[in-house]
C-alpha cells in the first residue's frame, strides 16, 4: 500500500454520491477499466462474491453509479451521475451482474470482464475504503496498483525475449515489474507522465504485441526516493522533539514530502477543499430536495428554531448539528461534497469545525490549519487501521471523523500539541464497536445521528483534553486495537445490510417503498432515451 496522503486518502476525494468506497472508489475502478480498454467498453460482466458487501449494496449505496460513470470516462464530482442509468443506457454498453463466489477475501471486491470489437481483459480490484482502491489482478496476473501512478502495460509476444533486460537497460522508470498470468506482461511505473515518444519507442519493439496506459485517479501520485518524516504518532513526537511544530504545521512537513508540493501549493489546496465543504453545507441549509432518499431536508428548520432562540442553550453544540446536518443532507441529495475521511462520514468533522468556528469567529487560517490536525490524525488511522465500514463498521467511519476532529477543534480553541492527541485518543476510545447498519439500506439513517455524536463527542474530548482530563492509552495504541476490535465484528454489523437497524421490520418496509421509487425514476430516465 502506498503511504496515505491527505488528499488522496483522508480529505477527499471531492465527489457525488451515498458512499466514497461504493461511489467514488467504484468509478475510479471503472476509470481503470477503461483505460485498459483504449477508452471503449462494449460489454462488462461484474462478478459480487456473496460472502462480501456488494451483493446488498451496490445498486442502493451508489456502486452501479460510480462504477459505471468510471466507464463512461467521467470524474467522481460530475453532475451526469445523478442521472448514470440513462447515460449508461445511451451508451450501449452491455452490462451484466452475477453474484459468485470466488474467494474474495475483501468485502468490496469488483472481479471485472470487459470486452470491445478488438480485445478482451480481465481486471479485479478493491474499494478499500474512503476512494482508495487497490488493482489486485490483470489478467489473471498478481499486481499492486493504487491508481496513484502513470501505469504503462507492456504485453510480450515473446515470454522468453529479452524484452525486460532492454527496458531496465534503456529506460528510466520508478518500477519495473514483470507480470504472468492469463497473458504476460510488463508494468512500467512512473509518477512522472511517460512521454508518447517512448511509449511508441517501446511499442515498436519486436518482442511487443501491444501496450496500454493506466492513467492516475489520484490528486496526489506516488513519489520516487519518498523519506517521509514519520509514520504515525509515535515517530512523530520523537521526530518534533528538538522542532516544537504543531499538530497542523507537522501535517505540513509530513504531506510536503508525499506530494512533492510546496507549502503554498497545500494550503492552497486545502483552500480549495475548504470551500466545496462550505458550498456544500450552504446548499443544506438552503434546503435540498432528491427523490430516491430516505429522510427531508431537516436542518433548515433546525436553523430557523436556533435563529428563533428555541433551543436548549448550547452555542457552539447547535451551530455544529446544525452544519452537520446541512452536509449529510447536502450528500443524500447528490451535491458535491468532500469524502472527510469518507462520504458516510463527510458531515462529522467539517460539521465540528465550521460550526465551532462560527461560535468562536475563527479566522479562514485558523480553519485552514485546524483541517491540516485532522488530516494528519486521518494519516495516522489510514495507515495504522481502516475507514472502511465494509472492513469495520462505522467506527472506522464515524470514529475516525470524530476523532480527526477532535485534533481540530483543539486548535480552534488554543491548545497544545499534547492536548490534541489527548483529545484524539479520547475521542477514538469512545467509538470502538459502533456498527454500520443503514436503514432500508441508504447511508442517510442511522448515518446522520452517527454523523451528530462523532462531532459531538469530538467537541467534549476537546474540552476535556484542554481541561486536563487523562486519556491514559496513546493514539497509536489505540488505532491498532480499534483495528483489532474492526476485525472482530460479524460482517452483518459492516455496511451489508444484514444485521441491526438494517434488518427491523420497519427498515425492510422502507426499502421496498424506497426499491419501487427508484425503480420508477429509473424508468423514467430510459424512456427519455
Amino acid at each position: 500500500m502506498s503511504n496515505p496522503s491527505i488528499f488522496n486518502d483522508v480529505l477527499g476525494p471531492v465527489m457525488r454520491g451515498p458512499s466514497s468506497s461504493h461511489s467514488a472508489g467504484a468509478l475510479r475502478i471503472g476509470r481503470l477499466c477503461l483505460n485498459l480498454m483504449q477508452d471503449e467498453i462494449s460489454s462488462a460482466h461484474i462478478e459480487y462474491d456473496p460472502n462480501g458487501s456488494l451483493v446488498t449494496t451496490h445498486t442502493s449505496q451508489g456502486t452501479d453509479m460510480g462504477l459505471y460513470g468510471g466507464f463512461l470516462g467521467w470524474e467522481a464530482d460530475d453532475i451526469r451521475l445523478i442521472n448514470y442509468k440513462e447515460h449508461i443506457h445511451r451508451s450501449g454498453i452491455n452490462i451484466k451482474v452475477s453474484y459468485v463466489s470466488y474467494g474474495a477475501t475483501h468485502p468490496n471486491t469488483y472481479k471485472l470482464s470487459l470486452k470491445n470489437g478488438a480485445s478482451q481483459h480481465q481486471l479485479t480490484a478493491l474499494s478499500t475504503g474512503g476512494g482508495m482502491i487497490r488493482v489486485i489482478s490483470i489478467d489473471g496476473a498478481t499486481v499492486n496498483m493504487a491508481g496513484d501512478a502513470h501505469v504503462f502495460l507492456v504485453y510480450l509476444s515473446n515470454m522468453n525475449s529479452g524484452l525486460l533486460n532492454w527496458l531496465e537497460q534503456e529506460f528510466e522508470f520508478d518500477e519495473i515489474c514483470l507480470c504472468s498470468g492469463d497473458r504476460t506482461f510488463i508494468a512500467l511505473k512512473s509518477a512522472a507522465p511517460i512521454s508518447d515518444k517512448i511509449m511508441a519507442q517501446i511499442a515498436r519493439h519486436p518482442d511487443v504485441l501491444y501496450t496500454r496506459l493506466l492513467k492516475p485517479v489520484m490528486p496526489v501520485l506516488a513519489r520516487r526516493k519518498m523519506c517521509l518524516p514519520f509514520t504515525n504518532c509515535e515517530d512523530m513526537l520523537a521526530w518534533n522533539k528538538d522542532r516544537h511544530l504543531e499538530l497542523w504545521q507537522l501535517a505540513l512537513e509530513y504531506e510536503k514530502e508525499r506530494s512533492g508540493q510546496s507549502e503554498a501549493e497545500l494550503m492552497a489546496y486545502m483552500k480549495f477543499i475548504v470551500g466545496v465543504m462550505k458550498k456544500a453545507i450552504a446548499i443544506g441549509l438552503g434546503g435540498t430536495e432528491y427523490e430516491d432518499r430516505l429522510l427531508p431536508a431537516q436542518s433548515p428548520n433546525f436553523q430557523s428554531q436556533f435563529n428563533q432562540g428555541k433551543l436548549l442553550e448550547s452555542k457552539a453544540l447547535n451551530q455544529i448539528i446544525m452544519r452537520v446536518s446541512a452536509m449529510m443532507e447536502a450528500k443524500s441529495s447528490m451535491q458535491t461534497i468532500v469524502a472527510a475521511p469518507t462520504a458516510g462520514s463527510c458531515g462529522a468533522a467539517p460539521g465540528a469545525i465550521f460550526g465551532c468556528s462560527a461560535a468562536i469567529e475563527a479566522t479562514e487560517e485558523m480553519e485552514l490549519q485546524a483541517m491540516f490536525a485532522a488530516g494528519l490524525i486521518g494519516v495516522f488511522i489510514a495507515t495504522g487501521a481502516t475507514f472502511s465500514a465494509e472492513e469495520a463498521g462505522c467506527m472506522a467511519e464515524c470514529g475516525s471523523a470524530s476523532a480527526m476532529a477532535a485534533a481540530a477543534l483543539v486548535h480552534l480553541g488554543g491548545g497544545n500539541l499534547s492536548q490534541a492527541l489527548g483529545a484524539t485518543s479520547m475521542a477514538l476510545q469512545n467509538c470502538f464497536g459502533m456498527v454500520c447498519d443503514p436503514i432500508a439500506n441508504r447511508v442517510e439513517a442511522p448515518c446522520l445521528g452517527k454523523n451528530v455524536m462523532a462531532a459531538s463527542n469530538a467537541l467534549s474530548c476537546a474540552n476535556m483534553a484542554m481541561a486536563g482530563y487523562q486519556h491514559l492509552i496513546p493514539l497509536d495504541e489505540v488505532i491498532a486495537a480499534m483495528a483489532a476490535v474492526g476485525k472482530a465484528l460479524p460482517h452483518e454489523l459492516c455496511c451489508t445490510a444484514l444485521g441491526g437497524l438494517s434488518i427491523t421490520p420497519t427498515a425492510k418496509r422502507l426499502e421496498k417503498q424506497l426499491g419501487h421509487t427508484s425503480d420508477q425514476i429509473a424508468t423514467r430516465n430510459f424512456k427519455s432515451c
